[in-house]
C-alpha cells in the first residue's frame, strides 16, 4: 500500500507518516514549499515531499488528508475522482491505535511535553510506538503500547477510543472554535466517555475535578486528596527530585532533568500510567532521569554567554510555566521574553492575560501578531499588548541587535507562529 499524505508537514501528519514508514509501509506526501521544522525528520528518513499538485494522486494509493485542508483541495478532489479511499488524519489515527494498548495524552496545555516524556519512559520498560505533536513519530515493530497526543481542537479527539487517557488540565483556548469555558469542558467530558480502562487526571486542576467519567479516574498532583502525590520537591543542578506517594504510602523518589512544578505534574502522570500497567519501577526511574525534552519545548542552546531558548508557549498559562522553569533553572540570570502572539482572535481574547503572564520576565520584547490578513479585523495591533506591559519593546528581524545588551542572560523566544525567524536573525548577526 502506498500512503499519500495531503499536508505532510503538519506536526501530527509528519509524525504519523514516520510511524507508517518505520512499520515498512511506502509513504510520500505533499505540502506548501515553505520550510517547516517538521520536515527534517521526514527528509532524514528519505520520505518524499512534493509540492501540492493533483498529478501527485495516482491509482492504488490510500490518501490521508490533513485536517487543515478542505474537501475541495485539488489533491483530495483528484483522489475522489479516482475512487481512492480518503481518510482524515484523526479518523485514521483512531483506527490505527486499536492495534495496541493505547494511551492518549490530552489537555489544554502540556500535551506535547507529556507525550514525549511518556513515550521515552515507557520505552525504558516496554516497546512503545508514539506520535508526538512536535512532529516526532516512531513505529517500533512488535510494540505493545502506543502513546499519542490527542488534540481537543475542533473536537478531533472524539475520534479516538484509547485504553487510557492522561488529561493534564482544562483551560479556555482556541477562541476561534470554542464558545466558552463550558464548551471546552463539555468536549473533554465527552472525550472521557470514550476511554476504555482508566483516566489519569491532574487533581490540582479545579475543572478536572468535575469530570464524570465511565471508567476509574486516578488523580495526581500536589494536593493531599489525590491518589498519586508529589512531596519533598527539591531543585538542583541535576533537575528536580520528588517523593511519590500512592494511596498515602511512599512509592519511590524520582528525579527529572526538567524544572518547574508543571514538569513534576507531567512526570506524575507518566508514573501513574506505569504504575497502573505494573511496569518495572527501576526501569521507569532510570528512564525518567534521561529524558531530553521535546522539540520547541524549552529547547536550549548557548550563544556566546547567553542561553537562547526556543519554546512553543502561545497561551498565558504556558508562558507562565515557561518563565517559571527559566527562573528555577537560572536563578542568577535575567530572563528576557521575546514573544509573538499567535492569531488575532487569541490575542484579542487573552490580551490582559498575555500581559500579566509576561510581567514576571525582567524584560519583554514583542513581535507582530502572527495571523492571516483575512483574520485581522478591527484595530487590534501588537501595540495594544505593549501598552499593558511596563517597559515592553517591539522587535523585528531588523532590530534583533537590541538583544545583545543582555550578554549574560536567558533569552526565551516564545510563540506558535514563525518566532524562529527572530531567533535565527539574532544568531546570524555579525
Amino acid at each position: 500500500m502506498l500512503y499519500h499524505f495531503v499536508g505532510i508537514k503538519g506536526s501530527g501528519m509528519s509524525a504519523l507518516a514516520q510511524i507508517l514508514f518505520d512499520m515498512g509501509e511506502t509513504v510520500q506526501g505533499s505540502d506548501i514549499e515553505k520550510e517547516f521544522f517538521t520536515e527534517i525528520a521526514l527528509r532524514d528518513k528519505g520520505i518524499k515531499i512534493l509540492p501540492f499538485n493533483k498529478e501527485n494522486i495516482q491509482p492504488g494509493m490510500k490518501v490521508i488528508a490533513g485536517n487543515a485542508f478542505s474537501d475541495d483541495h485539488e489533491e483530495i478532489v483528484a483522489a475522489h475522482e479516482l475512487g481512492l479511499e480518503v481518510v482524515r488524519y484523526h479518523d485514521f489515527l483512531g483506527q490505527f491505535m486499536n492495534e495496541f494498548i493505547s494511551i492518549a495524552v490530552t489537555g489544554s496545555h502540556g500535551k506535547t511535553s507529556t507525550t514525549g516524556l511518556l513515550s521515552h519512559v515507557m520505552n525504558g520498560a516496554k516497546k512503545t510506538s508514539f506520535l508526538i505533536g512536535d512532529g516526532t513519530g516512531m513505529g517500533l515493530p512488535n510494540s505493545e503500547y502506543f502513546a499519542f497526543e490527542a488534540c481537543e481542537y475542533r473536537r478531533h479527539f472524539l475520534s479516538y477510543t484509547p485504553d487510557y487517557a492522561i488529561i493534564t488540565n482544562i483551560d479556555f483556548d482556541h477562541p476561534d472554535y470554542f464558545a466558552s469555558m463550558s464548551d471546552v469542558f463539555n468536549a473533554f467530558q465527552e472525550m472521557s466517555r470514550k476511554v476504555k480502562k482508566g483516566i489519569v487526571a491532574c487533581g490540582d486542576d479545579e475543572n478536572l475535578k468535575d469530570l464524570n467519567a465511565l471508567v476509574p479516574t486516578y488523580y495526581y498532583g500536589f494536593n493531599e486528596d489525590n491518589k498519586v502525590i508529589a512531596k519533598n520537591v527539591e531543585s538542583s543542578e541535576l533537575g528536580t527530585s520528588f517523593d511519590v506517594y500512592i494511596d498515602g504510602e511512599f512509592y519511590e523518589r524520582f528525579t527529572t532533568p526538567m524544572f518547574g512544578n508543571h514538569q513534576v505534574l507531567n512526570a506524575l502522570a507518566v508514573i501513574t500510567i506505569c504504575y497502573l500497567e505494573k511496569l518495572d519501577i527501576i526501569l521507569i526511574k532510570d528512564a525518567l532521569q534521561t529524558f531530553g525534552g521535546v522539540k520547541r519545548r524549552f529547547a536550549e542552546k548557548k550563544h556566546q554567554n547567553q542561553i537562547l531558548v526556543d519554546d512553543y508557549a502561545h497561551h498565558p498559562t504556558e508562558i507562565k510555566a515557561t518563565l517559571e522553569s527559566a527562573n528555577k533553572k537560572y536563578p542568577t540570570r535575567k530572563i528576557v521574553a521575546v514573544f509573538q502572539p499567535h492569531t488575532f482572535s487569541r490575542t484579542q481574547a487573552f490580551l490582559q492575560d498575555f500581559a500579566d503572564s509576561l510581567k514576571p520576565a525582567d524584560k519583554v520584547f514583542l513581535c507582530d501578531i502572527f495571523g492571516s490578513a483575512r483574520e485581522a479585523s478591527g484595530e487590534l495591533t501588537i501595540k495594544d499588548l505593549q501598552n499593558l506591559i511596563p517597559n515592553a519593546s517591539l522587535i523585528t528581524e531588523e532590530t534583533v541587535a537590541d538583544l545583545k545588551a543582555f550578554e549574560n542572560d536567558v533569552i526565551i523566544f516564545m510563540g506558535a507562529g514563525d518566532i524562529q525567524k527572530i531567533q535565527k536573525a539574532y544568531e546570524n548577526l555579525k
